[in-house]
């Protein structure tokens, strides 16, 4: 069995994975920091976790009495957002792939410092337990270099300012979903309060809409999507760098159209400003999706993934309206299941 992690900013998802990837259970400890909740399956308790490691303690306990010991497992895998352009393929936990990603932290100083938390918890508790990582960025080391790199000086690009991409896991998993029915040129959109596309040719990451950051591309739920440097500029000369970037990833996108940066919410509603916001990002999900079609030179169908791509029939509905110039192609809906692919990349390098 594989016992998969996700640690966030506040909290530490898991499930655990026989060597069908048959999920056999999941849970989270939430609130990290302050008073929060243990759930297991269908059970809840009140807990307070300070650390992420005391986080990972009370799960390791619950999990124990629900029959999924240390013992009983062979591997842990672990999310990580942020491999940079080392860490651009699964890999077993090592001191090496560890100060690998702690290199790369000035890349996501958000979300690596979390990862690692969870990881180096885990080893403390079970150092002889194998364990591996995959990279939100890795799926998308195969994009050529003229769609990585921004046209700024070289001293630049060398510093690490080029587009990475994210939401990898998510597009490598709908690869695998279509096994050898995987269409020549896919254009997949993964929509949820974060999203962006992908061009995928044959089974290949070709360009995708998100960048340095997962600011860039697609207007999302709070985060702006693309956006002039000038104005950023602008705002920042006005609000300060800290509130530019909290304005940019928090309240922008469909919280700033309409108030409210829930799809079914604002589908449901009839005035004008939810209506426009939902056409927004429709209509820069298609705007993005032209340029998608070009670097991967065709189009063979289109798969959503996501929250919204999966439950929003009015959204994909309207996607494939603007699109229909391109001609019909078959439109696939993937569950999103970053957990399942990691599962499955521990799982290849345990096996190979």
């Amino acid at each position: 069995m594989i016992l998969v992690l996700n640690a966030g900013s506040s909290s530490l998802k898991i499930e655990v994975f026989d060597e069908n990837l048959t999920s056999l259970i999941t849970g989270a400890v939430t609130n990290i920091g302050t008073d929060g909740e243990l759930k297991l399956r269908k059970s809840v308790t009140q807990v307070t976790a300070l650390t992420h490691a005391d986080a990972l303690s009370l799960m390791l306990d619950a999990l124990t009495e629900a029959g999924f010991g240390i013992d009983t497992l062979s591997a842990a895998a672990h999310r990580v957002v942020h491999g940079g352009t080392i860490l651009t393929r699964p890999a077993k936990v090592t001191p090496e792939v560890i100060r690998a990603i702690e290199s790369v932290i000035p890349l996501a100083p958000l979300h690596n410092p979390n990862n690692l938390a969870g990881l180096m918890a885990l080893q403390k508790v079970a150092p002889e337990l194998p364990q591996y990582c995959s990279f939100g960025t890795a799926f998308h080391a195969t994009n050529p270099d003229v769609a990585i790199r921004y046209a700024i000086p070289q001293t630049q690009h060398d510093a690490g300012i080029r587009r990475y991409g994210f939401h990898g896991l998510s597009y490598a998993n709908m690869v695998a979903d279509f096994g050898d029915d995987l269409p020549e040129h896919l254009l997949a959109f993964h929509l949820g309060n974060g999203a962006s596309l992908c061009a995928i040719k044959d089974g290949k990451s070709i360009a995708t809409s998100m960048g340095y950051s997962p600011l860039s591309g697609l207007t999302m739920g709070t985060r702006s999507g693309d956006i002039d440097g000038a104005a950023v500029l602008r705002m920042s000369q006005s609000l300060g760098e800290e509130e530019t970037d909290r304005m940019l990833n928090k309240v922008s996108g469909l919280q700033a159209l309409a108030g409210d940066n829930n799809m079914k919410t604002l589908l449901q509603r009839d005035d004008a400003a939810a209506q426009f916001a939902v056409e927004h990002f429709c209509y820069w999900a298609a705007r993005h999706a032209g340029s998608a079609v070009v670097a991967m030179g065709g189009l063979d169908a289109v798969a959503f993934t996501g929250g919204i791509g999966e439950n929003a029939a009015p959204v994909r509905d309207r996607i494939m309206e603007l699109l229909a110039f391109l001609g019909t192609v078959p439109v696939h809906i993937i569950e999103a299941d970053e957990e399942k692919q990691i599962a499955r990349d521990a799982l290849a390098l345990m096996n190979a």
